[in-house]
């Protein structure tokens, strides 16, 4: 018996038309993967999309794909990941688990001493059984591991899956120090796989009491560097997992999403008509055709500014000579004219809170939760209100009421809110 595992697909992260066809298309191509397999069921380990309310055209994309799955007899399984949580109420995986398109594994009720409880979630033709832990916001779903019930896990027989959308503490990469994560401990032993999710790295661990703890990384991208990685050769996909009573095979199946090629450029020491110039007799003999070209350029200008520097220029060129996309990577250009104000991290979602963080004692407010750490939880939560788009047939005011709406639910804030109303 065998199941596909994948993870991090982040549906309608970018707005472009060229890469929104290679995001679909790359869930389209994995899904047919799988279907050649003939894989018993698919797993994915949340971030399904981008967003917790997708655009409906999205939607529709991505039910007509996962269609192929179930034409094919093919079960998915599913949990939260943190793009795909709101704290609003129902997000979009609660609405594909109610159209019957997917199974969220995550059954869970809290008893009267407050312990949590998950259910397993059988699968009829193999009898592999799943449960795992959803994420939330940023920390939040630590607190429901702390209240695992879990002895009650261990205790049950079978092949067992614990599906999760957290980093794990012993296995934190470095460039994510800074990331909030769930301790191994915290986990229930004895599992026969741990399916991960959130870490955009392919990688496997084993511990003593967790023999497979597996991270497939994005299935696509959800960030420019994503791109930025898989342009220089970073391999993406999903695990292929064999088993009976147990795992005997895990195997990474490439999925690779486009051709891409990788320019490094240096201006250190130049100005910013030298580095220009410089830059683009580079890119003049580099090839593009056909491939997504990732641009990294590096270094503090001795003169100039950065901005003299026309990169939508150099990307319109590329894209003439045939480049089938053109990403500019500046964050590491700075000039001694100007030295912007920097926040450590490399995940987007990091640097965020960083910078929350190190802003939110100059901000001056009445209530509690808005300040120290749960101020910088609430900010995030409002930022991720803000971002949902206008849904397709949603007038502008209706719109505006909804983001007003979750600003204040983000930022907790209804009571205050209906008391000014009154």
């Amino acid at each position: 018996m065998k199941f596909a595992h994948m993870s991090d697909i982040h549906l309608g992260a970018f707005r472009d038309p060229v890469v929104k066809q290679m995001e679909r298309q790359a869930l389209e191509d994995a899904a047919k993967k799988c279907i050649e397999l003939n894989v018993d069921f698919v797993l994915i380990s949340g971030d399904i999309f981008h967003v917790s309310i997708p655009d409906l055209t999205v939607v529709n994309e991505t039910i007509r794909t996962l269609r192929l799955l179930q034409n094919a007899r093919i079960p998915i399984y599913a949990i939260y990941g943190s793009h795909d949580y709101t704290p609003n109420g129902t997000s979009i995986i609660d609405i594909l688990d109610t159209a019957g398109i997917l199974t969220n594994v995550m059954r869970a009720k809290v008893d009267d001493e407050g312990y949590v409880l998950l259910e397993f979630v059988v699968d009829p033709k193999t009898g592999a059984k799943l449960t795992g832990i959803s994420a939330r916001r940023i920390g939040l779903e630590s607190k429901i591991y702390e209240k695992l019930d879990k002895n009650r896990l261990e205790l049950e027989k079978g092949f067992k899956i614990f599906a999760f959308h957290s980093g794990i503490t012993e296995f934190k990469p470095a460039f994510l120090s800074e990331m909030e994560t769930v301790p191994i401990t915290y986990f229930p032993k004895g599992f026969d796989y741990y399916a991960g999710g959130h870490i955009h790295i392919a990688d496997e661990f084993t511990l003593a009491g967790y023999p497979k703890v597996v991270f497939p990384g994005p299935l696509f991208t959800g960030y420019g560097k994503d791109i930025e990685d898989t342009a220089r050769g970073t391999k993406r996909g999903f695990y292929l997992v064999e088993f009976d009573e147990k795992v005997r095979k895990v195997q990474f199946i490439e999925n690779k999403p486009f051709d891409g090629a990788y320019l490094e450029y240096d201006a250190s020491g130049k100005n910013s008509l030298q580095a220009r110039k410089e830059l683009s007799s580079k890119l003049d003999a580099f090839d593009p055709n056909g491939k997504v070209v990732v641009v990294r350029v590096k270094g503090e200008l001795a003169g100039g500014k950065t901005t003299d520097i026309d990169f939508a220029e150099l990307g319109r060129k590329l894209t003439v000579r045939g480049a089938t996309y053109v990403q500019f990577n500046r964050f590491s250009l700075s000039s001694k004219e100007f030295e912007a104000n920097k926040i450590a991290g490399e995940d987007p979602s990091q640097i965020e809170a960083n910078l929350f963080r190190e802003n939110i004692g100059t901000v001056k407010v009445s209530q509690p939760n808005l300040k120290g750490q749960e101020g910088v939880n609430s900010a995030l939560d409002l930022l991720k209100a803000t971002r949902n788009p206008q849904k397709v047939g949603e007038s502008k005011g209706d719109y505006s009421d909804r983001i007003v709406r979750s600003g204040i639910d983000a930022l907790k804030l209804k009571k205050e809110f209906e008391e000014e109303m009154k």
